[in-house]
Parts: structure tokens; sequence; C-alpha cells
């Protein structure tokens, strides 16, 4: 029996309602005939082409390798190679033309899989489940967003003053749902140190994953004073977003290392702290890493180069953002404080011109409008746009350590190949070392490769959010200003025609 005409009555019922469990079900039943190899390939061939690989999978293609499977599915071709599977030229491609009509002009289902076990099956086992309703199982609504399941805040700093040191802590509220951690909410305390261990360690963890960047140790541009207010509120909000990024990326938010950052005690932290790779490790991998990158990479792939680029260009382009964005900000400051000293020089003036007292106070009050509307606009500009450009600043710096690792693990499979091409060390060893490094780097590739797409889609939606919002600020306050001198030229205009009426009479 074929499963194209099944499959093209489920799909549309399945559109029509979410309540379509019943009437599938009955469908299904009918079709409870033996499908053999061909109804499984079929299934396998419409699931393999939609299904969406996560961040986890980024080391799929070796594993595959190593097990003797091949690196990508190909969806309904069979595990020998291009050859179609036996007895499915008639029912497969009728069960494909079946499902293209179907999605032909629609793009809103998407088909995978949550059940590891018949992710990591072969698609071609016999054992794999068949049926029409498990297909529709596998159907994911994208209108349908996954659940957020942690919740991080980031409040109440406290400063701390001991014998050798002054420092600030912060509070860090979590509460989740997930089933890895032992209770539904913690609460912590951590000061900038912490941070900085928990990126250092998702970078060892991850070296070509985009890890959000922290916002810098001593000064923010425009503060000088360290433990100025406004300085540790700009802190406090760019910690609060950097640990929201990690918990929002869909690998970092299962690091081990950020869940004991957020539920431990800081004698706990401490003691894992300790656990980690001792100094004179740490020193001999730095050495490594500076020899590899001194030695360079001799053929970075066309793909990476590109990337490269994109990251100098948005390197410049950001920074000289970053900095004209800081001196505008810094002369709207200095105008509107000229602006506040402006209004009371009217009011003063006006107790000595009796006939000019209500002209004079008319625009006083004017100004004092255009003052609040113009301390908004600041307000947005400090707190909307200046930190998401500054971010990405930071961003860029970021990226470039990232390719820069990438290039190291690329330029160690690059030196055994090397030695192994003079033959100046065990060539068994060799070969050995070389084939893990090549999934090393395999793996590296393709965490970076999905990791810069989902980043650039986060960049392009926050800088486009930024401008916006600056904008409307802006149409919004001038618009006030607008109104407020336009309501004054009336009412002298008014007052105007009154004398020349009282004149004449």
């Amino acid at each position: 029996m074929s499963l194209g005409p099944v499959f093209a009555l489920a799909v549309p019922r399945l559109r029509s309602g979410r309540g379509a469990g019943a009437g599938l079900a009955g469908e299904a039943q009918d079709a409870r005939e033996p499908m053999g190899t061909l109804g499984g390939a079929g299934l396998a061939a419409a699931a393999g082409g939609a299904r969406t690989l996560g961040m986890e999978g980024e080391c799929r293609a070796p594993q595959a390798r190593s097990s003797g499977l091949p690196a990508r599915g190909g969806g309904g071709e069979s595990p020998g190679g291009d050859a179609p599977l036996p007895g499915s030229s008639g029912s497969s491609a009728f069960l494909q033309a079946e499902v293209l009509d179907l999605d032909e002009d629609e793009d809103d289902l998407e088909v995978f899989s949550k059940d590891a076990s018949l992710m990591d099956m072969n698609s071609f086992s016999p054992v794999m489940p068949t049926s029409p309703l498990s297909m529709i199982n596998q159907v994911k609504f994208e209108d349908e967003p996954d659940l957020k399941d942690l919740f991080i805040t980031v409040d109440e700093p406290e400063s701390h003053v001991t014998t050798i040191e002054t420092f600030i802590t912060y509070r860090i509220i979590t509460k989740t749902s997930r089933g890895e951690f032992d209770s539904s909410e913690f609460e912590v305390r951590r000061r900038y140190q912490d941070f900085l261990w928990l990126k250092e360690r998702l970078e060892e963890a991850h070296p070509t994953l985009i890890i959000p960047p922290l916002p810098e140790k001593f000064i923010v541009k425009g503060m000088v004073e360290r433990f100025n207010d406004d300085f540790i509120e700009t802190r406090r909000k760019a910690l609060h977003k950097f640990l929201n990024r990690i918990a929002d990326h869909p690998t970092l938010t299962f690091n081990e290392d950020f869940k004991v950052f957020l539920t431990a005690q800081a004698w706990e932290l401490s003691s894992h702290k300790k656990q980690g790779p001792g100094l004179l490790s740490r020193m001999g991998q730095t050495v490594r890493a500076v020899a590899l990158s001194m030695r360079g990479v001799k053929s970075r792939p066309e793909e990476f180069m590109e990337m490269n680029n994109f990251i100098e260009i948005f390197s410049q382009k950001i920074n000289l953002i970053d900095k004209i964005s800081q001196r505008i900000y810094k002369e709207e400051r200095e105008y509107f404080d000229e602006m506040k000293e402006y209004g009371p020089i009217h009011i003063l003036w006006s107790a000595s011109e009796e006939d000019l007292a209500d002209t004079l106070k008319g625009v006083a009050s004017c100004i004092d409008r255009c003052c609040k509307a113009t301390e908004k606009r600041m307000s947005g500009l400090s707190e909307a746009l200046l930190p998401v450009v500054h971010e990405y600043v930071l961003y860029s710096e970021m990226l470039m350590g990232v390719m820069k690792r990438r290039d190291q693990i690329q330029a160690e499979l690059d030196s055994k190949v090397e030695a192994l091409t003079s033959k100046k060390a065990d060539t068994d060893l060799l070969t050995e070392e070389i084939g893990k490094l090549e999934d090393k780097v395999e793996c590296a590739n393709n965490a970076l490769k999905a990791d810069w797409e989902r980043w650039k889609q986060n960049m392009q939606n926050d800088i486009k959010s930024a401008f916006t919002d600056m904008a409307e600020e802006n149409i919004h306050s001038y618009e006030q200003c607008l109104a407020t001198w336009e309501s004054f030229l009336t009412s002298q205009t008014d007052l105007h025609l009154e004398e020349a009426s009282e004149d004449k009479s």
C-alpha cells in the first residue's frame, strides 16, 4: 500500500486544527498493513529532507565516519551509494510527489523527531516506526516557539570592603523548570571575577562557539569612577544580558560550569574552580596556542576567509558608529545642561520687563518642556542604542578570538600532516593523531558555521531594533518640541490681534 494518499490526507487535517488526532487515528488503523522497507525508506526520505539539525549535532559527521556510516544523511538514498533502494521506484516516487504537492506553496511545517533513539538510528532500520501516526508525531508547527525554561535576573549590587580589596557582588536569581536542576529557584551572589571565570571556561569547552562578551573590567566609556552608581548600574545590565544570552544559546545553556555558576554557593564555586586545569597546564596551553598562531594557517577554507573579511569590516564600522554615538551623546548632554540654565534667565528677565513679561514667561515655559523632551530622548539613547552598539564592539573582538582559535586547531593539524610528510616521527602514531585532529577540525568548523548564522541573525535584529527605537524616540521628542513652539506662536498671534483690536477701539 502506498503511503502517499495517507500522508496527503493526514497533513491537511493537521493544518486545519490541532484536535485532529481522532480522525487521523482512524485513517492510521486502516493503513496498518505491512509496509516493509519501502514505507520506512519513503518516510525516512521525507523526514530526512526536512529535519533541522541543532547545535548538539555539530560533531555528528565525524562520529558517523568512525562508525562506518555516511557523514550526511542522503534523504532517500541507500546506505551503499546513490543507487535507489530496492523496490522504491514506484511508490516512493508517488509519496514524494504527494508530499511536494502539499507543501509546494507553503513552508509552515518542519519534520523532525524529538526521540533521541530515532535520531541516532539508521533511517533504514526495519524497527523504525513507519505508521502514519508516527510520521504525524514528528510534525512541528513553526509558529509554536520553544518554551523558555530558564529565567535569570541580575540585581541588587552590593559593595564589599576588606583589608585587601573593595569589590561589588551582584545577586543572581535563577528560576527554571529543567529536570537537571535540583530545585526550581536559586539565589547566589557573584562578583565580576566569577563572571570572568565562567567566560573562560565556556571558551575552553567550546572554542569555536561565539561566547557573549563581558563588559570591560574597569572603565566603561564616559565613566571614570570605578564604583560610581552609574558605572555599577551599567555593569549590572551588561552582566544580566551576558547570562541571559548564554541561557538562550542552544548549546551553552547546557554547559555544566554554567549550571554550577547559577546554583553553587560561594564555597562550592571556589571548590569547583580548583578542579580545573592547574597553572602549569594552562601556561603550557597558552604557549602552544601562541606558537600555533605565529605559525599561521597555510590554507584557510574559502568560507572562513569570507567570514574573517566580514568580521574585519564589521569591526571597523561598529567601532566608528560607537565613537560617533558616544560623541553625539556627550554633545547632547552639554546642550541639555545649557538649556536647563536658559529657561530661568527668561523668568528673571520678565521681572524687569512688564510689557514683555507674558512673552518671556511663555518662552521659559517652552524651553522647560523642550528640556524634559530632550532629557527623555537622551535617556533612550543611553539605555537603548549606546549599550547595543558597544556590546557589538565587544562582540567583534570576541569574533576575532574565535577565528584565531579555529585557525589554531587547523594549524595543529597542518603541523602533524607536515611532520608525517617529512617522516620526522612515528608514522603510525602521527596517522592516529591526524585522524583525531581531522575530526576535531570538522567539529570546530561545523560549530562555528552553525553559530555564525545564529549570531548574524541576532545581530541584525538587535541593530535594527536599536536604530528603530532611536528613530521613534527622536520623532516623538521633536514632535513634542514642535507642538510646544507652535502653541507659543499661536498664543502670541492671538495676543497681538487682541492688542490691535483694543487700539482701534
